[in-house]
């Protein structure tokens, strides 16, 4: 009886474990496959990003994407760039 307690609650555990990390990854990865050494700057896609009328918060690498995250009217978004041609590939509204 231990025994399969023990093995529901790990079995649970794991399954917790999976959902909870595909909560997580909400992202946008695939954005080009040039070599990194060849990508043009992060400031550049956060320049777009705020021509664009976004208040731009903060940036990251995010897969081979740029991610700028960024506010417009009251909104906060994720905005994902290619760091190849700076193209805009995909954006989340949050």
């Amino acid at each position: 009886m231990r025994v399969r307690v023990i093995l529901t609650a790990a079995l649970a555990a794991g399954v917790l474990g999976l959902t909870g990390s595909a909560a997580l990854a909400d992202g946008y990865k695939t954005c080009t496959k040039l070599d990194k050494a060849s990508w043009k700057p992060a400031s550049e896609a956060e320049a777009k990003a705020k021509a664009l009328g976004y208040e731009v918060r903060r940036s990251k690498v995010e897969g081979s994407c740029y991610e700028v995250y960024g506010v417009k009217e009251g909104k906060l978004y994720e905005l994902f760039y290619s760091p190849e041609d700076l193209s805009l590939k995909h954006t989340i509204a949050k």
